[in-house]
């Protein structure tokens, strides 16, 4: 497939052309190495709040463009937003990193997944802000954690050993309840589509 003369170099590589060079990015290339995102995030005491905040995200986004020139932007979000967008509580505790209250049966989670990308609409309006500000070469990547990923968090709750990779409560539900894990796992999957497709 060939693309366009204007297409960004991210794309055409993603395209499987031959390019000048390869296109670079970085995952996490936004956020606390930079000065500037801090001053803009202490603007913003709940980090979930700022993530909500289009103004804000965006800027976020933005920051390394402007400071690296890398190939392509990827929005400013977290992984977590799905949880919250499904009914269960999300807060980040300062030094401890993120903290989830008991997770939602899978009945009241399963009616709000088709609702995900209009709950995280926020983050759209965040997409559409960086690419009125982003050099038309530069790629945009929308971002949504994987379903797995996410139940973790969810499935650990309070008890989740804060970076050490244990997600011991998360193991223990896959062996002791597999049918529970696989019916989340599908409204995490279905939650996540929805939310990906408003992004795009």
């Amino acid at each position: 497939m060939t693309t366009s003369p204007d297409t960004p170099l991210f794309l055409k590589a993603l395209a499987g052309e031959t390019t000048s060079r390869p296109p670079v990015w970085f995952m996490r290339q936004a956020g606390r190495y930079l000065p500037e995102y801090r001053a803009l995030r202490a603007t913003t005491p709940g980090f979930i709040e700022f993530c909500h905040d289009p103004e804000k995200a965006a800027e976020a986004t933005l920051q390394p463009m402007r400071r690296f020139g890398f190939d392509a932007a990827i929005v400013f979000a977290d992984i977590l937003l799905i949880p919250r967008a499904l009914g269960q509580e999300v807060w980040f505790e300062a030094g401890e990193g993120p903290r989830l209250g008991e997770m939602p049966s899978v009945e009241a989670m399963r009616d709000k997944a088709e609702g995900a990308g209009e709950a995280l609409k926020s983050i759209g309006q965040t997409l559409s802000l960086v690419r009125e500000q982003l050099d038309p070469s530069k790629a945009l990547i929308g971002f949504a954690g994987a379903p797995w990923t996410v139940a973790t968090y969810m499935l650990d709750g309070v008890a989740r050993s804060i970076g050490k990779g244990e997600r011991a409560q998360a193991r223990t539900y896959a062996y002791a309840e597999p049918e529970k894990v696989a019916a989340v796992l599908d409204v995490l999957v279905e939650a996540t589509a929805h939310y990906l497709k408003m992004q795009a």
